[in-house]
């Protein structure tokens, strides 16, 4: 406790990482305050189904997202959803388009190019959704809810959710210059954890009224385990497999280069969050079977959540995802390159073709348990759940909201180490070093 004590002090005495540190703050609280905010037109005291419906199935994903905003009609309902859908496709097309392969090379210039491309695609995924927001609320909410009807109010009222959304990006992106840690990936772990204390109050009040069985007993199991949870998630989201890499000796002027022995880090999640995020995307598309009466069972099937097909393909799913985006974005040949245009050798390998078949070879080792552990934390809220944990505590076990919890708070953490040992002084553990995720 006194080192934990000492540790806060000396954060508080560097004045530059005190002001990030409020600064982000106070737009953290400005997001909080404006997901309460409900749209103009809306009567916030006939929002009871709303928040029902929002607490359930995909729409309690998004709402956890969103901070409570999705059931609270605010005017952040849609979130930073959208920014993450469009981020996702810009990304694959930087893969497979050759015009933003050439915006990647260009170094500062061409990231300016590629965010520019993410804010509108941005729009127009908003455009989308903005009215089938407003179509949910019509079909959700009584007439009387409504202060103003028609068209022109739908195209006022997706006009603000998209500005309410453009907000939002904007907080982020500013917490990123001159805040601390990744702004968009902040909000959206303050989002979750928001959603947080009313989920374990609802579970202890569960446990303590013996309605949900086993008392307070059962409560502090489920603790522990969610503890162990976490702990495996960091497990996870740190791993890495270290590969030993030689630079040969360079005299330039009189000055001698290289010659030293460095390694690579091949992350075991090199995919990070986004193949249970496409994998859930998926998982949705057996809903558009339920229109039709010869596949309405088996769409009911597909769609449960809870069952063991949904589980079974998710799952299988979440693993093949895992190699897709881990070889799509980890190219083991331009790896081989780069390392051997600056004179690096891996010991007892060839540079050129053999490296890159050695780092391919090893990846696809170090991924298959990754994927597989993925897997097993995508699937786990379902394990939750069928153990009599409430839904919405039951989220907290696995699956997106686990590891984007995780892997924002290590990158967060990260960055304040790393401005506590410029400053010289000690880190925030006694041994080892704090690292930070792979992306989002």
């Amino acid at each position: 406790m006194k080192k934990l004590i000492e540790t806060i002090k000396n954060i508080f005495k560097i004045e530059e990482l005190r002001k990030r540190i409020v600064y982000t703050v106070l737009l953290l609280l400005v997001y909080r305050l404006g997901s309460f905010v409900v749209m103009p037109g809306i009567d916030p005291t006939q929002l009871d189904k709303l928040q029902s419906q929002a607490s359930e199935g995909l729409l309690a994903l998004l709402n956890m997202f969103s901070g409570g905003a999705f059931g609270n009609a605010s005017i952040f309902a849609l979130g930073v959803m959208p920014y993450i859908s469009a981020s996702i496709v810009i990304q694959l097309l930087g893969i497979m388009v050759p015009y933003f392969q050439k915006m990647q090379r260009e170094g500062e210039s061409g990231r300016r190019k590629m965010n520019q491309w993410t804010r509108y695609l941005t729009i127009v995924i908003l455009a989308l959704q903005g009215p089938a927001y407003m179509a949910n609320l019509h079909v959700q909410l009584p007439e009387s809810a409504f202060l103003f009807q028609g068209f022109t109010y739908n195209l006022f009222a997706t006009v603000v959710l998209i500005g309410g959304t453009m907000f939002i990006m904007w907080l982020g992106e500013r917490i990123t210059d001159r805040g601390l840690g990744n702004g968009i990936s902040l909000i959206i772990m303050v989002g979750i954890v928001a959603r947080l204390p009313f989920a374990f109050v609802s579970e202890a009040g569960a446990r303590l009224n013996q309605s949900a069985g086993g008392g307070i007993l059962m409560l502090v199991v489920e603790l522990i385990v969610l503890f162990l949870v976490f702990v495996a998630t960091i497990a996870l989201v740190q791993g890495t497999r270290k590969i030993p890499v030689q630079y040969a000796k360079r005299i330039i002027g009189n000055k001698q280069y290289g010659g030293v022995r460095q390694y690579i880090p091949l992350k075991i999640n090199a995919a990070g969050v986004m193949p249970i995020i496409f994998a859930q995307a998926l998982m949705m598309f057996p809903l558009l079977l339920s229109g039709f009466d010869a596949t309405r069972g088996l769409a009911a099937t597909l769609s449960n959540s809870n069952g063991f097909w949904y589980n079974l393909i998710f799952g299988l799913m979440v693993v093949a995802f895992t190699y897709f985006y881990t070889a799509v974005t980890v190219n083991p040949t331009n790896m081989a390159e780069d390392m051997k245009k600056n004179g690096g050798f891996i010991p007892g390998i060839k540079p050129g073709k053999k490296t890159a078949e050695y780092l391919d070879s090893i990846m696809s080792r170090i991924t298959l348990p990754g994927s597989v552990f993925l897997a097993i934390v995508a699937i786990l809220p379902a394990f939750a759940q069928m153990l009599g944990i409430s839904n919405q505590f039951a989220a907290f076990y696995g699956g997106t909201s686990l590891l984007i919890l995780v892997g924002v708070i290590l990158d967060t953490l990260q960055q304040i180490e790393s401005h506590l040992l410029m400053r010289h002084y000690d880190g925030l553990m006694k041994t080892g070093r704090m690292k930070g995720r792979a992306g989002m």
